[in-house]
């Protein structure tokens, strides 16, 4: 069975095909200077991109992890979220608290899918 990698850097990929499996890498906002519902729009916007690059979509999203900075954030993103989630498929998910790459993050999702 093939790997692809894309958007491969020194360290990491950005999305990982295998098979029929899509993993993401923890995506991140582009302004950091944004609240916690922004960037988690942003966050969300990234996936919709990098997994229509590898043929698929939020509707087939199996499993997601977010990570908050701070777990008081909690109900900002989730109300982003549930704006984006596929109502009708959504994924399975686990939200931690975590320390994250730079103190301006307020969040970060890494996500498992199957190609739609």
């Amino acid at each position: 069975m093939s790997i692809v990698r894309r958007h491969a850097g020194p360290r990491m990929a950005q999305a990982v095909e295998h098979g029929s499996t899509i993993y993401l890498a923890g995506q991140v906002a582009e302004d950091k200077q944004a609240g916690v519902g922004r960037q988690t729009e942003q966050v969300l916007a990234a996936i919709d991109r990098l997994l229509a690059e590898c043929g698929s979509s939020k509707a087939a999203i199996l499993s997601t992890t977010v990570y908050l900075a701070d777990i008081a954030d909690f109900a900002e993103m989730n109300a982003a979220w549930e704006r984006w989630v596929d109502r009708g498929n959504p994924p399975a998910r686990a939200t931690v608290e975590a320390r994250l790459v730079a103190p301006e993050y307020r969040v970060e999702i890494a996500v498992i899918a199957a190609k739609s």
